[in-house]
């Protein structure tokens, strides 16, 4: 994994210093290797930090192919490489290192931007072609890596994180209407950031960039199949997803260093570190982080599969004064808002595993979006999909599920009715369950916007807009509503929070990759043609899994539901570090700086929480968290109002 830049100027000559700047604050993304390119008229340039991997002699980076007419840019890794290469091989390319990342120059060559239907993994890349003068830009078909990009003064920027942006005289300003969107969906859309005129190539997409145009093209969707084709043939559901899910960590393991494990107690995470030790030479090392509050520690259950599958294990203490004191670096390397500490957790897990000589870890993020693994996904089943003659009472079902996940009160079902739901309910005909508690959230923030914010958002529908992002009539008309659902999810919440705030970004903070097989495409075209009863079998999520993997993962395992990974919430403990961080923040100067919210009223909020139970202030950090991060990230970013 690495970090790379690009700039792409329509009149001046680019400044080495300007791009030297932008590629030296994504250090810590690489920092094994530091390489730029310029073209001979200065109008394009192109910088990369490295990370050594694979190939850790001769793989630097910018790269060029035989006749220096293309030169490239890579974050990430690309699987089967060995394989392609042997091809590209044989039809006359010469290759000059022996890293993964060398494929995509010749792919290129060959098929131009087909080249990324070729390629396996996780990747951000940029590509000069000097004959068209074509700037190529794109992005993994699930948004592991992230690339940004802006315009400003005519040069095109693109980089790994937006600080490289800024760092290159982008300005930060706050972007409203993607504030707007978090508050009523505790993310922005998938293109969006919170900084103005800074925006996202989506997931599955590639920038096409000339002199006079940015095009922005969609590559590969989710495709689920239509509601009436799904599951029609009779086979062994579970045989085939192993197959291909076994293949994925396998190649994952392709490393010339270490590769490690995170470990939890789920069944995600379990399942790869099962797979994963038996393709492994020696024991691996698996790391857990153990939290300091028994609902949220799953220490003993990871334990105990580490003694399963015969690896080393290693724990992490995370205690909550660790969580408060770190929040605010956290926060400045995703770049965007926290609705919980567990971003925290992960930057701080990173930092013990790049201690402990680690440098590429297997991590179990996208099972419960490719599997319907999260409850809220269970009750659409409950609620929207066609009744079956095994279902029980829906009423007693629900309640059911919402006491077995005590640990998401608030997170899981909305306590009262969500009229901002009514267009997307109109176009979807349903309202995905995961969208109701956010929506619902939306209440609390209202209360406290700043009279100008509140006037400048009055009647804007962010719902409606979302589903004005995506292809409705080709991605979601007639599919399940379960596909429908997480669907949705998967191009709102996986790219912008968990693979961003328990990914990509928590992790190459400390400079260590991780690699994400679930996320393997040819996993997730399995999964999508899969019956909805293999992912939901008798309100058991991720069947299909359990039963795939079951010889490798313990008992308690395979029987435990889905457990989210959240930190114990700030405002459990008055006494913590973390509730004083959140209750000295928000009565401070901070948030008067910030132009969305009214001082007053926060503090009126922060009086009326202060005197709940326990419980009911659970339900109330979410908000506080995000504004919180709004108030550091104003602090770390000098953000100016924007508009």
């Amino acid at each position: 994994m690495c970090g790379i830049v690009a700039m792409f100027s329509k009149t001046e000559p680019i400044r080495e210093d300007e791009l030297q700047r932008a590629t030296r604050t994504l250090d810590h993304r690489g920092p094994d290797g530091h390489g730029l390119w310029l073209s001979p008229a200065r109008r394009v340039g192109l910088g990369h930090t490295r990370l050594s991997i694979i190939d850790l002699q001769t793989g630097d980076q910018p790269l060029a192919n035989e006749d220096g007419t293309v030169h490239a840019v890579v974050n990430g890794e690309l699987y089967d490489f060995v394989r392609l290469r042997r091809e590209l091989e044989g039809r006359g390319h010469r290759f000059k290192t022996r890293s993964d990342s060398e494929i995509l120059l010749h792919l290129y060559e060959d098929l131009g931007a087909n080249a990324l239907h070729q390629l396996r993994g996780e990747f951000a890349l940029a590509l000069w072609d000097d004959a068209a003068q074509v700037l190529f830009a794109a992005r993994d078909r699930f948004g592991i890596k992230p690339l940004y990009y802006a315009r400003h003064n005519d040069t095109l920027y693109l980089a790994s994180e937006i600080k490289a942006l800024l760092a290159a005289g982008v300005p930060a300003r706050w972007d409203h209407e993607s504030l707007l969107q978090v508050t009523q969906m505790f993310c922005f859309h998938q293109d969006r950031t919170l900084f103005e005129g800074i925006y996202q190539v989506p997931p599955g997409h590639y920038l096409w960039a000339t002199r006079n145009q940015v095009r922005l093209i969609r590559y590969w969707d989710f495709d689920y199949p239509r509601a009436e084709a799904i599951g029609r043939e009779p086979r062994d559901h579970a045989a085939e997803f192993r197959a291909v899910f076994d293949e994925a960590v396998r190649l994952r393991m392709h490393a010339d260093v270490p590769v490690g494990c995170y470990l939890s107690g789920g069944l995600d995470s379990c399942a790869t570190l099962g797979l994963a030790a038996r393709h492994a030479s020696a024991p691996i090392k698996a790391f857990t982080i153990s939290f300091d509050h028994e609902d949220y520690d799953e220490r003993a259950i990871a334990q105990e599969m580490a003694a399963h599958a015969g690896v080393d294990f290693h724990p992490i203490e995370m205690r909550r004064e660790t969580l408060a004191d770190h929040f605010s670096e956290a926060l400045w390397h995703s770049e965007t808002m926290f609705i919980n500490a567990h971003g925290v957790a992960k930057f701080m897990l990173s930092r013990a595993v790049r201690a402990a000589g680690i440098k590429v870890v297997l991590t179990g993020e996208g099972a419960d979006e490719i599997l319907a693994g999260y409850p809220w996904f269970r009750r659409d089943m409950l609620l929207h999909a066609p009744p079956t003659s095994g279902r029980g009472d829906v009423h007693r079902e629900l309640a059911i599920l919402q006491e077995k996940n005590k640990v998401l009160d608030g997170l899981l079902i909305a306590g009262t009715e969500v009229p901002l739901l009514g267009s997307l309910g109109r176009i979807l005909g349903f309202v995905p369950s995961w969208l109701e508690p956010f929506a619902a959230t939306f209440s609390t923030f209202a209360q406290v916007f700043s009279p100008s914010f509140a006037e400048e958002v009055r009647g804007r529908d962010t719902y409606r807009d979302f589903l004005a992002g995506l292809d409705v009539a080709g991605q979601l008309t007639g599919r399940d509503v379960i596909n429908q659902s997480m669907y949705t999810w998967s191009k709102i919440i996986l790219p912008n929070y968990i693979l961003n705030v328990l990914g990509d970004r928590m992790e190459m903070a400390n400079s260590v990759e991780g690699r994400v097989p679930f996320l393997d495409h040819h996993v997730v075209e399995v999964a999508r043609r899969l019956p909805i009863s293999q992912k939901i079998h008798d309100m058991t999520e991720k069947y299909v899994l359990r039963e795939a993997v079951r010889p490798v993962i313990t008992d308690t395992v395979y029987r435990r539901q889905k457990h989210p990974f959240l930190a114990p919430p700030a405002l459990l403990d008055p006494r913590s570090r973390l509730f004083e961080l959140v209750q000295d923040t928000l009565r401070g100067p901070a948030l008067a700086a910030l132009p969305f919210f009214a001082p007053a009223q926060v503090r009126a909020l922060l009086d009326s929480v202060a005197s709940l139970e326990t419980p009911a202030r659970a339900a109330f950090d979410a908000p506080l968290m995000l504004i919180l991060s709004a108030c550091l990230l104003q602090q770390r970013f000098g953000m100016s109002a924007g508009g």
